[in-house]
């Protein structure tokens, strides 16, 4: 074989080796160009899978907004989105229990729903909840007792729907609200209570008494909170107005006074009763003031009628009547004291401060109010501006040694009958004590006060020593004359039992001798008067013989000797006699 036919087979080996390679590189190029192709379709087809299909569960809905719409779509479901959309969204609905609500809007037509539990709650295209005031969109149910009750009012009509318990699951309609704040629970009246309740649209107003349950209507208000109606009796009554008329009554009757629809309580007014030495003054609808006293037994107790006050009297009071704010409804006619204290000047120029007290009474109410408004500070000032005048022309010795004559003058020389003008009595003006007003003034007399003072001890004292000795000599003349009268007494009664013993004596005398004589009659007087003598001696004996007496006998008597004997002791002392001696 020649060179150029093998290369020419060599190349087109070489051709069909590289055709081949071509083919394969291009069968590969396919392969590959196929593999990216179906990756890419099925990327793209996943990616649009998962982009527009959506597997909705039984609690969720799915809001397609489409180019020009919105439409929803409700679990439980698979579905396919078109391609062209604005956007979607998958959401949990909302899930109501028993005694739960919502409120639901549609904002394309501004309408509301209510959707109640237990349900879920699928919206419809353009719906949404309204949250409440506290930012949630659940709402509860209103659970009413037996005892409650809740109002509500209708936006758009204005009507109030009322819904009383016993009952649950209690929801507003849409455009509803709550009155009251919520739920309201009834009045509860006992039997002696009541409340008045007015109707708002009519005006009108009613009594509801007790024993029951007040429940409000569409328009009807509580005037206040409940009441207890008055026990009228015997010292209690009632002042009400007619709300009608405009006339005032006094209920006195006895009874559970609840007033009517048209009346009102203005005053519960208690029995006044005045004691003995009493009296008030009332004052009446035509200004005419009426005086009624405790000691008239028509007037003694009694109800104030109406269009009728107690007129009060403001007198001063404390010691000088600087404050005038003693009120004083009932006025006391007994006689009473009253302090007072001003200053007054002597004189010597000497300024005094006088304390003292009045006793005085009211003996004319009638005048009293007629002539003043302020008695205590009429007749202190009164009796200050006569002691002024008394204490200026006398010296501050002679004031110290006669206060009280001055005091007595004041009361009685005042000829000006002022006091008599204004139904006041006076019985007593005591000064009960003094001061200087100045300080060193007050140190001068406090010193002679304090010598007046001692001297006034000393002579005391002196007075004191001179009744003790004058009563020592009176008690000692007065023990003389009872041991005087004592003697006496002592001698008579010693006579007297000397007398009875005597008498005594002699009977049994003379009773032994006659009978001595009946036995004996030949016996002699002398041998009689021998044997009475032997037996007076034996009894003698036995009387002696009875006691702790000693008896001793003459030798005349007996047949006695006495000897001395002289006993020698071993001290050196010996006993003579019975009597102890000493040798020297």
């Amino acid at each position: 074989m020649d060179t150029s036919t093998f290369i020419d087979r060599i190349i087109s080996v070489m051709d069909v080796f590289i055709n081949w390679i071509i083919v394969e590189l291009y069968t590969i190029v396919l392969i590959v160009c196929g593999i990216v192709i179906s990756y890419t379709i099925i990327g793209t087809t996943m990616i649009y899978c998962n982009r527009h299909i959506y597997f909705v569960d039984k609690d969720e809905q799915l809001i397609i907004e489409n180019l020009t719409e919105i439409t929803v779509v409700h679990g439980p479901k698979v579905t396919c989105l078109p391609p062209w959309i604005k956007s979607c969204e998958k959401k949990k609905v909302l899930s109501l229990s028993m005694a739960e609500y919502c409120v639901v809007k549609n904002i394309l037509s501004g309408k509301k729903r209510i959707e109640v539990g237990p349900k879920m709650v699928f919206l419809q295209p353009y719906d949404h909840i309204e949250k409440d005031k506290y930012g949630e969109k659940r709402r509860e149910a209103i659970a009413l007792k037996a005892n409650e009750y809740v109002r509500f009012l209708d936006n758009l009509s204005g009507a109030i729907r009322i819904e009383y318990g016993e009952k649950g699951g209690v929801v507003p309609n849409p455009d509803e609200i709550l009155m009251d704040g919520g739920k309201k629970q009834a009045m509860d009246l006992q039997v002696f209570e009541y409340v008045k309740v007015q109707n708002k649209r009519t005006g009108a107003v009613r009594t509801e008494r007790g024993e029951k349950l007040v429940y409000l209507g569409e328009f009807d208000v509580f005037l206040g909170s409940k009441k207890t109606a008055v026990e009228v009796d015997d010292e209690t009554s009632v002042l009400i107005r007619n709300k009608r008329t405009g006339q005032q009554s006094l209920v006195t009757e006895k009874m559970l006074f609840i007033p009517s629809d048209d009346e009102e309580i203005i005053e519960v007014r208690s029995l006044i009763k005045l004691a003995d030495y009493e009296a008030c003054i009332v004052r009446d609808k035509q200004g005419k003031e009426l005086f009624f006293y405790g000691s008239n037994d028509e007037q003694r107790s009694f109800f104030l009628p109406p269009h009728s006050e107690i007129v009060p009297l403001l007198w001063s009071r404390g010691r000088r009547r600087e404050r005038r704010d003693l009120r004083i409804t009932k006025i006391d006619l007994r006689p009473m004291y009253m302090s007072f204290e001003f200053n007054c000047r002597t004189n010597d120029n000497v300024e005094l401060v006088l304390e003292g007290s009045f006793f005085w009474e009211v003996i004319d109410l009638e005048a009293m109010v007629k002539f003043t408004n302020d008695t205590t500070g009429d007749v202190c000032n009164h009796a200050r501006s006569r002691f002024i005048e008394k204490v200026s022309k006398v010296t501050l010795q002679d004031f110290m040694t006669k206060f009280n004559v001055i005091a007595e003058e004041v009361h009685k020389e005042d000829e000006s009958n002022f006091y008599g003008q204004r139904g006041v009595k006076i019985h007593s003006l005591e000064v009960t004590g003094y001061h200087c007003a100045e300080p060193s003034t007050a140190m001068i007399l406090e010193q002679i006060i304090q010598e007046t003072t001692n001297r006034m001890n000393r002579l005391q004292q002196q007075e004191s020593e001179n009744e003790v000795q004058l009563n020592q000599i009176r008690g000692d003349i007065d023990e003389e004359k009872a041991r005087s009268q004592l003697l006496r007494i002592q001698a008579e009664n010693s006579n007297a039992r000397s007398k009875m013993e005597g008498m005594v004596e002699a009977e049994r005398v003379r009773s032994f001798l006659t009978e001595l004589g009946e036995a004996f009659p030949d016996m002699d007087m002398k041998t009689k008067i021998s044997i009475w003598n032997t037996l007076r001696k034996e009894d003698a004996l036995k009387a002696i013989s009875t006691g702790n007496a000693k008896l001793y006998f003459t030798p005349r008597d007996v047949n006695l000797s006495i000897e001395n004997h002289d006993h020698t002791h071993d001290s050196g002392s010996s006993w003579v006699d019975g009597v102890q001696s000493t040798d020297e």
